[in-house]
């Protein structure tokens, strides 16, 4: 089939199922993927999170690959960070992972992860791309095998990857959770089983909410897009603490006893704080331009060295291996320890909470002060057109100017959605709000 774009965002492949991320294009991705790999016959994971088009798309991927020679290894539903913990431990090729993370339920994604437990970088995935834009202008399909000759691989089921996962997590953080009391919010994702069980491995009593999938229901009006779920349940229930993963696990928000929520600036600068009182921090703290200002005055005050980069935990990974760091993450809960995978993992950053808090309420823990944030997100005609558009960053340029020190404004495309995404920091929520709005009302009328 001839691609018309890029099919790799800032995370894997994402799309709607049947209509973008179609089982050809799972297919095709499978066969590619094998191909890049400089093994005999390789040897791939596959999980997927709770959506409907799962096991379809799962279906499509593992023929793709044993059409190119590979042993696809069928996981079920586990959280993405369990591939990545996975994928090294067995020591296997590759690692995909079918999720389409928080997005609604219509949406599905496929993202691939490398030897080492890493999610490819922007070469490897090149790379399976030109393989696919070759096999389009040939008479061959996409899928074909490099040679005649090429063996056909085996599907196989895959089993004790979740007692695996969680005998990881264990043997990381021996925690003594006894008399502890939490709200588990499982976005009716992929870890309705795995975090319930890892809490209550380590004695904790555990209330679970959104843990009962059908298909339909990941991330529909619970998980860590939408709070107010488990703040409600945690204020009226006996809990200390309440978590909220997305649909695959791979991030976190937490809600103290009042219901306040905590997004991960708030939760990384508290592991932070605490590793580095115990000198275990090695080095500083990644996190993206998304992180707020607030963030780095704590991190100054603490004496902790901040890196900076684009959106993405990849791009967190990336800066954490360069400088030879261990923590990182995202403001919207992907949280990096590298000691323990080399990705976001939702149920890790909790249990690295708990560890930091020990005998303290989250609600009495101010790791830092916020500056009052606003973000809007602008439903977009192309998302990519937002480099070009002058009207824009000329509004950008002087809501920043008039902004000066006292905040900030950022501007960036959604690298997995049709948005535009506006955030601005200001001494006050009301003056956030309206240069937000101002800076929002201007993206829809140029690009909309």
């Amino acid at each position: 089939m001839t691609l018309e774009r890029k099919l790799f965002g800032t995370d894997g492949v994402r799309g709607e199922a049947g209509t973008f991320l179609t089982a050809e294009l799972a297919l095709t991705l499978g066969c590619a993927a094998t191909r890049s790999l400089d093994a005999d016959r390789p040897q791939v994971l596959i999980v997927r999170d709770t959506r409907e088009s799962g096991p379809m798309l799962e279906a499509a991927l593992a023929s793709g690959i044993a059409a190119a020679g590979g042993d696809a290894l069928l996981g079920g539903v586990l959280p993405t960070p369990a591939a990545a913990i996975l994928v090294r431990r067995l020591g296997l090729d590759l690692a995909a992972v079918v999720s389409a993370s928080h997005n609604p339920y219509r949406d599905n994604g496929i993202k691939f992860f490398s030897a080492g437990g890493t999610k490819l970088d922007d070469a490897a995935e090149a790379g399976i791309e030109a393989l696919i834009d070759a096999a389009s202008g040939t008479d061959s399909p996409a899928w074909a095998g490099a040679t005649n000759a090429t063996p056909v691989g085996r599907v196989r089921e895959l089993s004790g990857g979740l007692d695996d996962y969680l005998r990881a997590l264990e043997a990381a953080f021996p925690l003594d959770l006894s008399g502890v009391r939490v709200a588990l919010d499982c976005a009716n994702g992929a870890t309705h089983r795995a975090a319930p069980e890892i809490f209550e491995r380590l004695g904790a009593t555990v209330e679970t909410i959104a843990a009962e999938p059908d298909g339909l229901n990941i991330n529909d009006g619970c998980g860590s897009t939408h709070l107010d779920r488990l703040a409600e349940h945690v204020a009226a229930s006996e809990a200390t603490i309440g978590f909220a993963f997305d649909g695959d696990g791979d991030r976190v928000l937490a809600v103290d006893a009042g219901g306040r929520s905590h997004d991960g600036d708030e939760l990384i600068a508290l592991i932070a704080r605490g590793m580095s009182a115990r000198d275990e921090l090695d080095g500083g703290v990644a996190v993206t331009v998304m992180s707020n200002h607030g963030f780095h005055r704590a991190m100054e005050d603490a004496g902790i060295e901040v890196a900076v980069t684009k959106v993405g935990d990849r791009y967190v990974l990336d800066e954490l291996r360069e400088r030879g760091w261990a923590l990182g993450g995202e403001q919207s809960g992907h949280i990096i320890d590298t000691r323990f995978a080399a990705t976001g993992d939702g149920i890790a950053a909790a249990l690295m909470t708990m560890r930091e808090l020990g005998d303290r309420d989250l609600a009495a823990v101010e790791a830092m002060a916020k500056l009052p944030q606003t973000l809007v997100n602008v439903s977009v005609a192309d998302r990519g057109a937002v480099t070009d558009a002058a009207a824009v960053w000329e509004a950008v340029e002087r809501e920043g100017a008039q902004l000066g020190d006292r905040g900030r404004v950022l501007l960036r495309p959604s690298g997995t959605e049709p948005l535009v995404r506006v955030m601005v920091e200001a001494p006050t929520a009301e003056e956030a709000d309206t240069v937000c709005e101002r800076l929002a009302g201007v993206v829809r009328r140029e690009l909309s």
